[in-house]
């Protein structure tokens, strides 16, 4: 009987190239919602950006000189995990700019707060946002934004207030900048008070809990709960927190103050408007996942387009906090599903940097580690067509092996075998041999999967064959 393996193995791979983990439907046909336009009398990106730079110029001054002088990943920049300076580099830096040291403080956290460094640990390095801020007007719009989002820790709260009162104060502000955001010009103080104070009783009812009798039965109607008390009547006033956040809200260029009115800058009313519209977004989720678990809105986005899909992400994001989301999604990447895998960390794309310490945590774990180290590579800059090339083999490998499973479970045949491209061996027999080193615990069902998908009998044989010595422990 004549062997059907050629003598010559000459089962080679073309060159490595990525491959998508999530397959897309080819009839899948979503609606497009037209852009949407700033109010009129907005500034152009241009001119907002070019305000958003001169606003932090001092920043990205203590930035870039943290990257000349101290180099990227240095030790003693900071001084403890917190990202605060340490007392030598504020010294060093305060001498070099001819600033004091509080100035030089308080613009670090101002980079710190907008992305322009990174603190880890004791470490501190250049954001991808300052390598592209001369030239990335969206860079710097984001940087801003992200500054803006983080009001709250631009200057420091009341020292004799209650840390739940300002709490309130912080989850109510967003009603208030929206309502001058609406009013497109000053708005009184004390008009902006009384809206607080409602939107403050708002939140105390919306947590309020039914009270329950001593003897741990529930309050009879001749017993109803107490009402929670209005906010006027509360031991906490609210003029000096609304007059806090006001001023942290000017001191990061959202808004100005004069002569009791508040009136939101153009850079301001721009950013509240891109929030106006994320929850616009969010309320015409295109597939309508948005109140569905983070697995549950994988699984609805794993048959549509790439771009379809980065809607419904932002669509599921917007509706809900950041750091809720992004803990959601890696515990669905953490499931058997390795196609929810794969499209967890492309809604975490969308993320972006506010992702980056989640994603950073997770990168010791095995099944998260190559996707992890993908992530930060684009996130640090890399081109996305580079990226890979921050894997070791086994971990380029094992990835290998995890997007195959997910092609495997929810893909065609031909895009199974269409998947041997992207592997980084230069045969199939060195490919074989590293695939059953690497201990993916999806490996059999892949190799078994793969020589039922592939055309060449040869080929097709030594893959059932290396299956099953995997199977066996051979």
């Amino acid at each position: 009987m004549t062997s059907r393996i050629p003598r010559d193995s000459r089962l080679r791979l073309v060159r490595p190239r990525p491959l998508a983990a999530a397959p897309s439907a080819v009839n899948q046909r979503p609606t497009r919602r037209p852009a949407p336009r700033p109010p009129e009398g907005t500034p152009a990106r241009a001119e907002l950006a070019a305000t958003a730079r001169a606003g932090l110029a001092g920043a990205v001054r203590v930035a870039r000189w943290a990257d000349a002088a101290l180099g990227p990943g240095s030790d003693g920049a900071t001084a403890d995990g917190k990202a605060t300076l340490s007392e030598a580099t504020t010294r060093l830096a305060a001498a070099d700019l001819g600033l004091s040291g509080p100035e030089i403080r308080a613009e670090w956290d101002t980079a710190r707060l907008a992305g322009l460094v990174e603190v880890h640990g004791d470490n501190a390095r250049p954001g991808w946002r300052l390598r592209a801020w001369d030239r990335d007007d969206s860079a710097v719009l984001r940087g801003w934004v992200a500054l803006f989002d983080a009001w709250s820790l631009a200057s420091p709260e009341p020292a004799d207030q209650e840390p739940g009162a300002v709490a309130e104060v912080v989850s109510a502000m967003p009603q208030v900048l929206s309502f001058l955001q609406l009013s497109a010009g000053p708005v009184p103080v004390e008009q902006l008070l009384d809206l607080l104070q409602q939107r403050v009783t708002e939140l105390r009812t919306e947590r309020c809990e039914v009270s329950y009798a001593p003897d741990g039965a529930a309050a009879t109607p001749e017993a109803p709960p107490a009402a929670p008390a209005p906010a006027g009547d509360t031991e906490t006033p609210l003029p000096p927190l609304l007059d806090w956040a006001l001023d942290a809200l000017a001191s990061v260029g959202a808004l100005t103050r004069a002569d009791g009115h508040a009136t939101l800058t153009p850079l301001g009313s721009w950013a509240v408007w891109v929030k106006l519209e994320q929850i616009c977004v969010a309320a015409q989720s295109p597939a309508g996942n948005i109140e569905q678990s983070a697995e549950d809105m994988l699984r609805g986005c794993a048959q549509l387009r790439p771009k379809a899909a980065r809607d419904e992400y932002r669509a599921w994001l917007a509706a809900r906090p950041v750091g809720r989301a992004v803990t959601e999604l890696l515990d669905g990447a953490r499931g058997e599903d390795a196609l929810l895998r794969g499209l967890a960390f492309e809604a975490l794309r969308v993320v972006g940097a506010p992702a980056e310490p989640d994603v950073r945590a997770v990168v010791d774990e095995p099944a998260l580690r190559p996707y992890a180290l993908l992530w930060l590579a684009e996130h640090d800059g890399i081109d996305p067509e580079d990226a890979h090339e921050v894997l070791t083999r086994e971990e380029a490998t094992w990835l290998w092996v995890d997007t195959a499973a997910a092609v495997a479970d929810h893909g065609e045949a031909e895009m199974l075998v269409r998947h041997l491209e992207a592997a980084v061996q230069p045969t199939v027999p060195m490919l074989l041999d590293e695939v059953r080193a690497v201990g993916h615990p999806r490996t059999v069902q892949v190799l078994v999967a793969l020589a039922a998908a592939h055309p060449d009998p040869a080929l097709a044989k030594a893959v059932r064959r290396a299956a099953f010595q995997v199977h066996t422990g051979g």
